[in-house]
């Protein structure tokens, strides 16, 4: 792997393997009494969150402190951040500080790539501006191989607001390296200009996506995100692009439905469907300390995914 993980596109397709194996041994800690290695001991992670987040600083931490790391969780609110101090400043401050590896959300996109100019530790981009979140993609990969098998080959259609998803656009790269075909469906105003040079399929006929769908990711509408109108109201929204159990049926038996969260129920996703035993939203969320856990040690420990968890299989 490259020092830093900034870009799913950054990722080959071993590269990716490596951590999804990885992830697979380091999940079996979670059934242990005490699910902890000392494989970081000595090693300081820092979070360094200048928007909110609840699943991913979280889920970071809880992945550091399981592999023995020390972390410094840095907000913005109520640091110098507050009091007008630069993100490279910062950088030199963290830097200054001995950080190993910086976990860095940031409203603007682009900032991981500046940070990672400025200091000498790992810098992992957790979610900048409408850039980038590839974490997240490889927690959903790895929740698709654990449920269906395999993600090569298989059909993954990513729905709802993509212009303003880093989800949507680190899944669309890391999906497609690993053999998925993926289709975005949106209304035309929520799909990017230059969404013609990914590595994807798009429609705007959600019921006519779904019965070839291995796996629906359902997105959450950023309503925050949004100046202007793009979409007559929510509830003609949900009408067309919202996932209810009449459009759940639609799907192939086997098919699952996933949702990086937060979710607004009612809007892009029927309660109901998000509570279904076909949804692998809370499996996500677990699925997402293993993934967190095995960036953070391929990047500061290395080695392999056997020796992650101390099983030498040869």
């Amino acid at each position: 792997m490259n020092r830093h993980l900034i870009s799913a596109a950054d990722l080959s397709r071993q590269d990716a393997l490596d951590i999804l194996d990885t992830a697979e041994e380091l999940a079996g800690l979670a059934g242990r009494q005490i699910p902890k290695l000392p494989t970081l001991r000595g090693r300081t992670v820092v979070n360094l969150f200048y928007e909110d987040s609840t699943r991913t600083r979280t889920s970071f931490e809880v992945a550091a402190k399981r592999l023995s790391a020390d972390v410094i969780n840095f907000s913005a609110k109520g640091s110098s951040v507050a009091k007008g101090e630069s993100l490279k400043d910062t950088a030199l401050t963290l830097q200054a500080m001995g950080a190993d590896a910086v976990v860095i959300r940031h409203g603007a996109s682009g900032a991981p790539h500046r940070l990672a100019r400025w200091v000498a530790g790992s810098v992992i981009n957790a979610g900048d501006g409408t850039h980038e979140h590839p974490t997240q993609a490889l927690l959903d990969a790895f929740t698709i191989r654990r449920r269906l098998g395999r993600v090569d080959g298989l059909r993954v259609a990513i729905v709802g607001d993509v212009l303003h998803s880093r989800v949507a656009r680190s899944n669309v790269w890391l999906l497609h390296t690993l053999g998925a075909k993926v289709t975005l469906v949106a209304p035309p105003t929520l799909l990017p200009v230059a969404v013609g040079s990914w590595p994807c399929a798009t429609s705007y006929d959600l019921p006519a996506v779904l019965p070839v769908s291995d796996v629906v990711m359902m997105l959450r509408v950023q309503r925050e995100r949004m100046a202007d109108a793009y979409f007559p109201s929510v509830r003609e929204y949900s009408r067309r692009y919202g996932l209810d159990a009449d459009r759940l049926a639609l799907l192939p038996g086997h098919a699952i439905v996933m949702h990086p969260g937060p979710m607004n129920r009612g809007v892009e996703i029927a309660a109901d469907v998000a509570d279904s035993p076909r949804s692998t939203v809370v499996e996500q969320v677990a699925n997402g300390v293993a993934v967190r856990m095995a960036v953070l040690y391929l990047l500061l420990g290395g080695g392999t995914a056997g020796a992650a968890t101390g099983d030498d299989r040869g």
